[in-house]
């Protein structure tokens, strides 16, 4: 046996085994649960109440390790650590490394998932296998019993190990396909492949391989967007991350009218017509690499042949919260007693994808009380939220955001949120509802927060409602984070500060500071960037600005005073985070010019 197999500790098993000696009967999960919350309690390192929920949860799942992690007590990474110190063995990164395909197939999928174990490397005889918690001895001999190799054993997290078998087991599934439902719902379920009427190859099993493998990837990958572009000689398939469009493959000629046609049958538009855009959506009630999704589908006719973008909206997300969103501590309170008023008007302005309406719903998440009756109308509902009512736009029915947002007025509402103000009607309701004792959230889509301001009055809102209806503006950009992992340090000098925007007499003073830029390493697929965060300006109305608003004064006069009131900009935000080591100059240049 290797030193890796004697290290383990042989636990009995059955109550025969542990009686047989005549010695006391071993501790079950509870009295086990119960000795660790006393050693950890004791400690008081652990507030009572998170231990107590840890201890419950524990007992349930019969994992304690796992219970901390959910709890937010430790970290599975820490939980990982620990497991390897404890026990002598390895630790994995799977992030790092290669997993050999024929070591998966050594062991069932299924007794994987219930060991909670990923093999990654068969050789001599000899299985490496990763484990989420090696003292695990019942899951252990299950393992050892389901293959004749012998075992090593090294550590991974849990959350590593759930990554690599979801992506074993989807791939073993990859032939599921959406399935039509009467309620326009599609659904991803093993029913035999359905006969969509068309002779374009959409019943050819490597096509419904291909698509939905395309769509398990961007699922798994986090990408917000699938583009199909038509080349001259391939179907290019990108997918939008953090941002970013990222070049994923690209589909022979021959297949990629099949691939845009089987996605338009899904969607339930003409696959006749190709010379029109059009515009459908897929939902997806079965969960797609942890996400549930709604997937928007719209074409577009290239000289190439017909192009298609989908929308991946995650139905089965949460919205952050006000603390979440990456707000400074300042700009916290300021939201705060802006959010805390019973009337007015809180706008959030931005372009495109810089995630106003998550910055919406972390509000409406802390306004969500029984005794408040919320009401939202969106285009497309992107949350959803328990207590809250929501509206979807539906153009051909007739409901528009201003039709809708009358109706809402008449329900007693006392918070009201717009998806969006695209119009003049639309922006005159919303600012006529703050003004009779409603609180109304909505976006806009201006480079600034003063220009919010004017935008109104261009829509012909007129300017003394605006000065005393909007109580609040909050521009934002969403900027890439520098991955934890491989983030290099360096230290700039002043003419590098200067080159990207930072003004002389800043880049003197900050002559030696230290500062992060990207690298790259497989775990942020080699951009040096993962995941993003929020860059923001806030404007709070003082009596000052209400006055120029009313006035009719122009940005500039606007942005100046509101200078005076203490509101920063965009790029000062910006630079803050990148003194915090979160993002880097060049990223801060991308979304802020």
């Amino acid at each position: 046996m290797t030193e890796h197999q004697t290290s383990l500790p042989r636990l009995r098993t059955t109550a025969a085994e542990s009686n047989g000696g005549g010695g006391p009967a071993p501790f079950g999960i509870a009295e086990t649960v119960e000795l660790l919350v006393d050693l950890i309690g004791a400690t008081k390192l652990v507030p009572e109440d998170q231990l107590a929920l840890a201890g419950g949860r524990a007992r349930q799942t019969g994992s304690f390790a796992r219970a901390l992690v959910e709890e937010g007590i430790a970290t599975s990474a820490g939980i990982a650590h620990r497991h390897a110190v404890q026990f002598r063995l390895p630790r994995i990164d799977f992030a790092t490394t290669e997993v050999d395909e024929q070591a998966v197939l050594a062991i069932p999928l299924r007794v994987l998932e219930r060991a909670v174990a990923m093999p990654y490397e068969l050789a001599d005889g000899v299985l490496r296998i990763a484990v989420a918690d090696p003292g695990d001895v019942q899951a252990i001999d299950e393992l050892r019993l389901a293959t004749p190799h012998q075992l090593e054993l090294a550590v991974a997290t849990r959350d590593e190990i759930v990554a690599e078998l979801g992506r074993r087991e989807r791939a073993s599934t990859a032939t599921a396909v959406p399935t039509v439902v009467e309620d326009d719902e599609f659904e991803f379920d093993m029913a035999p492949e359905i006969d969509l009427e068309a002779d374009d190859g959409l019943s050819d099993e490597p096509l419904v391989r291909l698509v939905n493998s395309i769509l398990f990837k961007a699922a798994e990958d986090g990408a917000s967007d699938i583009h199909f572009e038509p080349q001259e000689g391939s179907l290019l398939v990108r997918f939008r991350i953090d941002g970013v469009l990222r070049e994923v493959q690209r589909v022979p000629k021959q297949t990629a009218a099949g691939v845009i046609t089987r996605f338009k049958v899904l969607a339930k538009l003409d696959i006749a017509e190709r010379r029109k855009p059009q515009d459908g959506r897929i939902s997806v009630n079965a969960a797609v690499a942890g996400r549930k999704l709604d997937v928007r589908v719209v074409t577009l006719p290239t000289v190439y042949g017909e192009s298609a973008v989908l929308r991946l909206l995650d139905q089965s997300s949460k919205p952050p919260t006000m603390v979440e969103l990456g707000l400074s501590e300042a700009m916290q309170v300021q939201l705060g007693r802006i959010v805390d008023r019973p009337t007015g008007a809180l706008l959030v302005t931005g372009p495109t994808g810089s995630g106003k309406t998550t910055s919406l719903f972390a509000v409406l998440t802390a306004l969500s009380r029984p005794e408040i009756n919320l009401i939202t109308v969106e285009d497309p509902v992107e949350y959803r939220l328990p207590g809250v009512k929501q509206v979807q736009v539906n153009q051909r029915g007739g409901v528009t955001f201003a039709t809708a947002l009358r109706a809402i007025l008449r329900s007693d509402p006392d918070v009201v949120m717009v998806g969006e103000i695209r119009d003049g009607e639309t922006a005159k309701i919303a600012i006529e509802a703050a003004l009779t004792g409603h609180f109304v959230l909505s976006t806009l889509h201006t480079n600034d927060a003063p220009s919010a301001l004017t935008r109104l009055n261009e829509m012909g809102v007129e300017p003394f409602l605006v000065g005393a209806s909007v109580t609040g503006v909050l521009a934002q950009r969403l900027a890439r984070k520098l991955c934890t992992h491989c983030a290099e340090a360096y230290t700039p000098t002043a003419d590098e500060l200067v080159a990207a925007r930072v003004s002389p007499d800043v880049a003197a003073a900050s002559d030696g500071t230290v500062l992060y830029r990207k690298r790259g390493c497989p775990r942020c697929d080699m951009t040096g960037y993962r995941g993003r965060i929020g860059i923001f300006q806030l404007l709070s109305m003082t009596e000052d600005l209400a006055s120029l608003a009313a006035g009719k004064a122009s940005r500039q006069e606007i942005e100046r005073a509101a200078f005076e009131s203490g509101m920063g900009t965009l790029w000062d935000d910006g630079i803050a985070k990148i003194m915090a080591g979160l993002t880097s100059l060049e990223e801060l240049a991308r979304v802020t010019s």
